[in-house]
Parts: C-alpha cells; sequence; structure tokens
C-alpha cells in the first residue's frame, strides 16, 4: 500500500487561518496543474505537481525570457532554489558564467549551500546543476563563506502579481533569505524572482502571507514578465523569526539550532 507523502507544512508555526488558507491555494493550484493539458501534453512534468515547487511544461522557456532581463545580466552571483522547475534557469547561469549558490535541499546540512564556479565543473552545466550531479562539481559551504548576490531565484508553488509568494510549506526559501540577510549578503536592493506557468499566477490580494514571508519583485513565466516591485510592500530580510519556528523545524535544521539565542 502506498504511503501518503508527509506534507511539507506538517512543522510549520503561525496563525492556523493563514496556514489554512495556504494549505488550499496549494491544493487548488496543485490541481490545476495536475490536470492541464496544453497542446497535447500534461503541465505538470515527472514526477507531478503535488508536494513539490512544480516542475512544469515551459520552465526553459520562463528561463530563456528571465535570461534576457538587464537584472539578468547585471548579476554576477546568483543564489537559486534546487528544485527541478528552476534547473533551466541554475543551467543558464553556469552557462553565462555567473557563480551559482544553490541550497542544500531543506538546508539539512552544517553547511547548507552548495557553490558551483562556472570556471570549475566537472560536468555539463546542465549536469552539474541537478541535486543528483552537484557534489560532483560543487563545493558546500557556510553562510559566512558565501560572497554577496546579485539575484536571487526562488521556487513558488503560487506567486501573486502583487509579488506574494506561497511555497510548499516548508518555510526554507523564507529561511535561507533571512540567513543570507543576516549575513550582509542581500538587502532591500537584491532583485527576487521566480519562474512559473501562468496556473501559478494570483491577481494582487490573492495569496496569503505571514509577515515572515518574501515576496518576489519579478515574476518570469513562458509567456510574460511580471514586475512586482511597484505593488510589493516592505521585504523582510535579516531576521529569523523564532516565533514562526517549531521545535520540530528547529531540531531538523543543524545551522538553526547552532544559531539560536
Amino acid at each position: 500500500m502506498a504511503r501518503t507523502p508527509r506534507r511539507h507544512d506538517h512543522d510549520a508555526g503561525g496563525d492556523p487561518e493563514v496556514l489554512a488558507a495556504k494549505a488550499a491555494l496549494r491544493d487548488e493550484v496543485w490541481t490545476a496543474l495536475t490536470e492541464a493539458v496544453v497542446d497535447g501534453r500534461r503541465v505538470a512534468r515527472f514526477p507531478g505537481a503535488r508536494n513539490r515547487i512544480s516542475n512544469f511544461t515551459g520552465a526553459e522557456q520562463a528561463a530563456d525570457l528571465l535570461r534576457g532581463l538587464p537584472e539578468w545580466a547585471a548579476a554576477a552571483a546568483v543564489k537559486a532554489n534546487p528544485d527541478s522547475a528552476q534547473l533551466p534557469v541554475r543551467q543558464r547561469a553556469l552557462e553565462d558564467g555567473k557563480t551559482l549558490y544553490m541550497a542544500v535541499p531543506k538546508l539539512a546540512e552544517t553547511d547548507p549551500f552548495f557553490l558551483l564556479d562556472p570556471a570549475h565543473l566537472a560536468d555539463p552545466p546542465r549536469r552539474a546543476v541537478s541535486i543528483k550531479n552537484a557534489t560532483r562539481s560543487a563545493r558546500r559551504v557556510a553562510v559566512a563563506d558565501l560572497d554577496p548576490v546579485d539575484l536571487v531565484v526562488t521556487g513558488c508553488v503560487a506567486v501573486g502579481e502583487d509579488g506574494a509568494r506561497l511555497g510548499k510549506g516548508g518555510g526554507f526559501a523564507d529561511l535561507e533569505f533571512a540567513l543570507a540577510g543576516a549575513a550582509g549578503l542581500i538587502s532591500e536592493r537584491t532583485v527576487v524572482v521566480t519562474t512559473v506557468h501562468e496556473l501559478q499566477v494570483r491577481p494582487a490580494g490573492r495569496v496569503p502571507t505571514a509577515a515572515h514571508d518574501v515576496p518576489v519583485d519579478l515574476v518570469v513565466t513562458p509567456e510574460r514578465v511580471i514586475d512586482c516591485r511597484p505593488a510589493r510592500g516592505t521585504r523582510p530580510t535579516g531576521e529569523i523569526r523564532w516565533g514562526s519556528l517549531t521545535e520540530e523545524k528547529i531540531a531538523a535544521i543543524p545551522l538553526l539550532g547552532r544559531l539560536r539565542p
């Protein structure tokens, strides 16, 4: 009998009503991606949309659209999430000679980031940026060993036209941002971008958020670029909100245990 995957938000803290609204929107988006077929192809790619940052048909086109933006051209160092949906973005970063920092899944190591130097790769960029192969080309680095980042790429389950972001519920993207902000590696001026399918985009005000949620500046789909900067509010940086973390979450991430006051 197949086991039901454990929900990523099982150890999330915060307002129960906000958590419930987030869970409902995740289910809405995952269902839409799962059921959608465009030009005879399913929108959701293997291994399926549900319970993850969903890979989608058109991810390469979205990455190419991002690649053409001035914010991309100006970035020498990029920090990206490790999910399959953003693999084309990570690949293009290395192809364009950018230093790439990629989070270790679930921040589950003492040194929670991979550093990929485009000048020293054991594999071609597309292979080097996969989690399976990253260890061949990357070295693990602590937050203190990172250089300042010009562009942050984050995965989303849903995103609003006002920049409100909804992840899969684990809170790892927001923690990565807080850790990097506390170390002075990112600031209010650092550009945050996501690549998603149009089915993941919602009108302004539709994505529920909490105080620790990090909004995005640019939403890039295979068809368009949405500049959220005029609409988004103040972005939290440089602060780990311990009150929103459960004991289970702190115990699961070694770096949090070391930093806890």
